[in-house]
Formats: C-alpha cells, sequence, structure tokens
C-alpha cells in the first residue's frame, strides 16, 4: 500500500500569499469556502490563457471578480503598512464596465497608484506571477513611502 503526501508549495508561505488567504477567508462571512485548500481558495486568481481566451474581450465584472481585485490590492495595502508602519488605504474605484483605477495611500502620499481595465478579466498566469506582481507593486511603494516620510506621516 502506498500513500503519496503532497508537499505544499512554498510559495503560498511567503508574506503576500498568507495575506491573500487572510483576505479571501475574510470574504466569506458565511464559511460557505471552510476546509477549502489554500490552492483552492486561490485558485480563482489563476487564470490560463486558454480561460483567459474563453472570457469575452467586452464584458462587466461580476461582484465576485471585483471582490477579488479589492482582495487582491488589500493584500498589497497590508503589506505596505506592516513595512512601513503607517496606515495604507486602498481605494478601488471602478465603472461598471470594469475600468477604473486603483489608488493606495500612506498619510498623504499617493503610494501606489495603478489604471484598471478589463477586470472582468483580471487574473495572472500562476501563482509565481501573482506574487511576481504584488512584490513588483509593493517595492515601488515602499520606495515612495521610503523617499517621502514626511509626507507619508501626514
Amino acid at each position: 500500500m502506498t500513500t503519496t503526501t503532497t508537499v505544499p508549495d512554498p510559495i503560498f508561505e511567503t508574506d503576500f500569499m498568507r495575506e491573500m488567504l487572510r483576505q479571501m477567508r475574510a470574504l466569506d462571512s458565511y464559511g460557505v469556502h471552510d476546509g477549502k485548500s489554500v490552492e483552492q481558495l486561490l485558485a480563482p486568481f489563476v487564470l490560463t490563457k486558454e480561460a483567459r481566451a474563453a472570457i469575452p474581450l467586452l464584458g462587466d465584472p461580476d461582484e465576485v471578480t471585483l471582490a477579488r481585485v479589492r482582495a487582491f490590492y488589500n493584500a498589497i495595502a497590508v503589506l505596505i503598512e506592516k513595512e512601513c508602519g503607517n496606515m495604507a488605504v486602498p481605494l478601488v474605484h471602478l465603472s461598471h464596465e470594469g475600468f477604473g483605477r486603483v489608488i493606495i495611500t500612506v498619510g498623504k502620499l499617493v503610494a501606489l497608484d495603478r489604471s484598471l481595465r478589463d477586470v472582468h478579466r483580471f487574473g495572472f498566469d500562476s501563482f509565481s506571477k501573482m506574487k511576481t506582481e504584488a512584490d513588483k507593486q509593493l517595492a515601488v511603494a515602499i520606495e515612495l513611502v521610503g523617499r517621502h516620510p514626511d509626507v507619508a506621516d501626514l
């Protein structure tokens, strides 16, 4: 009799992925996803090229997709706050067509400003690419806060 044990992917032990898990669990106020693995909870963030191609170019994002976008940027805001010690506030503003922008402020400083489009197709090729994108945005935001601490402290 052989038993197989799965070794958890080390990417799920990173601060960003742990925060993403917290954000997704926070969205589950009724406990619908209790008992699901980390991979299952975060799976909607991964869109293969085939899955993305199956989504029409034009479309309105549903509430579940909007919640995922907010969770992604909330996680980045939490990590900015953790790193710099000042409150980071995310603001996601989207039209019903899925166009808009996300801004994360720290004090009076705009630490992150991203235009969003085609939000109904929001996702990443893999968990690794999602983490890489978050790390890039986090690095830029932390660098801005470091360059302008007087504005971030207001």
